[in-house]
């Protein structure tokens, strides 16, 4: 199990989201958590998100997954498999210490294997990511955070910039993590064959929570009212709109927003929707309610699908989000949701009396036939 080699609170305190670290020995003894083999079998496979990125002086050249590694160059190559927690146990197993985060800003893991200079270019992103050096070195240069800076069209499936002046310029080894706020330049290249795990944290954009929020209220037909004005005034400037009609239209609009419950519900569903591709397999042949409850009273564990959203608001534990679908259960039965949404393994143990509930039962057992939890090895 991997453990951080530094206090998170006070790293939040200094950083999250105000400037670029390197944390030296972040992890202490770390050991990769997939082999480059591994990596490379699930970058072959059509339902994984990869991509292979080369370098031949000033040209770059870009493929997308699934990949094959039929005629690679000797160096100057990457290749990347995005989501990879989804895929592989023990990738997955690098999320938990980053679970001190709120799980809705948590994207994904992205594992790269680098050959010696081999990277992706200077470039910036607009989400939260820890970089964990694994096997070999890795050079890397951060910089300030400017508006102004020159994109460099290399390649029309790569967004880099022109170059910058370094705040930070060092080289990873094994164990240690560079963070890197929203809006920060960087670039890395390996020193020597290299893989490199990187967990990123992607919050919502406006036009991404209105576009969401639009399709709810579509989907769920809320709002389907025409304006209306009894007390209409005759006008000799019929084309103008005048301020009390553009006043009752904008009220009109944000008379949506003020419906509490149904914010709540659009939130937790749109936050629980995934980005990436699961590895989600239904079970076969499905369990029956006896079966579930025989299940839980072994000592037998059940756990969470690597990457399956699942959500809840503390003052309403009865009501689960996961995987874009609402649940709810009996008020009687308000530590349930709380337990598979907080921890990735559950027994029943931890469930206690409630595995005696008909609710609770057919819950789990809706749960695991849908292959969002099932029986751990």
């Amino acid at each position: 199990m991997y453990q951080f080699n530094f206090n998170f609170e006070e790293f939040l305190a200094e950083y999250w989201q105000k400037k670029p670290t390197i944390i030296k020995g972040g992890f202490k003894n770390f050991v990769d958590p997939i082999s480059p083999d591994e990596l490379a079998g699930l970058a072959m496979e059509d339902e994984v998100d990869s991509r292979y990125i080369a370098q031949h002086d000033d040209e770059w050249d870009v493929k997308h997954g699934p990949l094959t590694f039929d005629d690679v160059p000797e160096d100057h190559w990457s290749f990347i498999v995005q989501a990879a927690n989804h895929w592989h146990e023990g990738a997955a197993q690098l999320i938990t210490p980053f679970r001190q985060l709120p799980n809705w800003l948590m994207d994904d893991l992205m594992i790269s294997y680098s050959t010696p200079g081999g990277g992706v270019g200077p470039h910036i992103d607009q989400y939260d990511v820890f970089i964990t050096q694994g096997s070999g070195k890795r050079h890397w240069r951060v910089g300030p955070k400017r508006e102004d800076y020159e994109e460099e069209f290399r390649h029309p499936a790569l967004r880099q910039i022109k170059s910058f002046e370094p705040i930070i310029d060092d080289v990873l080894e094994p164990g240690d993590i560079l963070y890197i706020p929203p809006g920060f330049p960087h670039d890395g290249y390996a020193i020597e064959t290299s893989m490199s795990f990187s967990v990123g944290f992607r919050s919502p954009k406006k036009q991404e929570l209105l576009s969401s929020f639009a399709d709810h209220v579509i989907a769920n037909e809320i709002g389907d009212v025409h304006y209306h004005n009894p007390d209409l005034p005759a006008r000799q400037c019929s084309g103008a709109i005048l301020d009390a009609e553009r006043q009752g239209l904008e009220n009109m609009l944000r008379s949506l927003l003020d419906h509490p419950q149904l914010m709540k519900d659009w939130m937790g569903e749109h936050l629980s929707n995934n980005r990436h591709e699961l590895d989600l397999i239904a079970a076969e042949p499905q369990w029956e309610n006896s079966e579930v409850r025989e299940f839980l009273t072994q000592p037998e564990v059940l756990k969470r699908l690597n990457g399956l959203r699942a959500f809840y608001y503390p003052e309403t534990p009865t009501v689960a989000y996961i995987h874009g679908e609402r649940f709810t259960l009996p008020s009687e039965c308000e530590q349930v949701i709380p337990l598979l949404c907080d921890h990735e393994e559950v027994t029943g143990e931890m469930l206690g009396e409630m595995i005696e509930h008909p609710a609770v039962i057919d819950f789990l057992t809706q749960l695991i036939n849908q292959g969002y939890w099932y029986p751990a090895e």
